[in-house]
């Protein structure tokens, strides 16, 4: 089982990124487990045309009990690919991370990966701050491997080597590592320049771009990822070379 979990600084991307992959993942025939794990609950609409799905903390918190079905807490959405959000807590009030961990312990106790049997699971995770349930993916092994998305903007730089520096971490304990930076461009001034040498910094290659495209946001305007609305366009090609690559070096491993 091929467990991703998917960082970056808020609003750089990550959930388009995620979905795709997961999308990708999902036409090469796999069976996929997408979680998002931010308290927007955004990450897998595009997956399930536009519309969005109730997170598990709030059935927990409207419901005042644990769901007994996963299909309360799930949807399927294209592909077949399993849909979970965590969710958080009412703003103002509690911590987001507790909701993940909170999150991560139910499916543990319904056994979720056990039942469902996924060839791959991604995780889409906040990375502006990495503590408490946000570092869960890659404290508690729930992950093997981290992709960091960043553009060459300064704060999504910053938030990238936080997020490397929490990694490296952990890694005497066998947890994940960072596999690498998918460069989501923005069109900044010497953006790739800029990555490059950040990648070079922290020794850490980059091993996916996302052109700037406006076809990803006409397709996402519809509720669907770039990989469903035109799976043959130049853009899905750099999520399905995302996908082989983390395939075939799980293969290696």
């Amino acid at each position: 089982m091929l467990k991703v979990a998917i960082y970056g600084k808020g609003g750089i991307g990550k959930s388009t990124v995620t979905s795709n992959l997961a999308a990708a993942f999902a036409n090469m025939g796999k069976r996929v487990i997408q979680i998002g794990c931010d308290p927007k609950a955004d990450s897998t609409i595009n997956l399930l045309g536009g519309e969005p799905l109730r997170p598990v903390m709030n059935y927990m918190r409207e419901e005042d009990e644990e769901p007994d079905e996963l299909a309360q807490i799930s949807k399927e959405g294209y592909g077949g690919i399993l849909c979970i959000e965590t969710g958080g807590p009412t703003p103002g009030l509690g911590c987001a991370g507790r909701g993940i961990i909170a999150t991560f312990q139910l499916l543990e106790d319904m056994e979720l990966f056990e039942h469902y049997k996924p060839d791959v699971v991604l995780y889409d995770v906040l990375g502006d701050v990495v503590c408490g349930g946000f570092a869960a993916p890659i404290r508690e092994g729930y992950a093997e491997k981290v992709l960091i998305v960043t553009s060459g903007e300064k704060m999504a730089l910053y938030a990238a080597n936080n997020i490397s520096s929490a990694v490296r971490n952990f890694e005497d304990r066998s947890y994940a590592r960072v596999f690498g930076i998918v460069l989501n461009h923005r069109n900044v001034e010497n953006e790739t320049e800029k990555v490059q040498a950040f990648s070079e910094k922290i020794g850490v290659p980059i091993v996916g771009e996302v052109p700037r495209s406006d076809e990803i946001i006409r397709w996402e305007d519809q509720g669907k990822t770039v990989i469903e609305g035109d799976p043959d366009s130049e853009i899905s090609r750099c999520f399905f070379d995302l996908a082989e690559l983390l395939l075939k070096e799980e293969e290696n491993a």
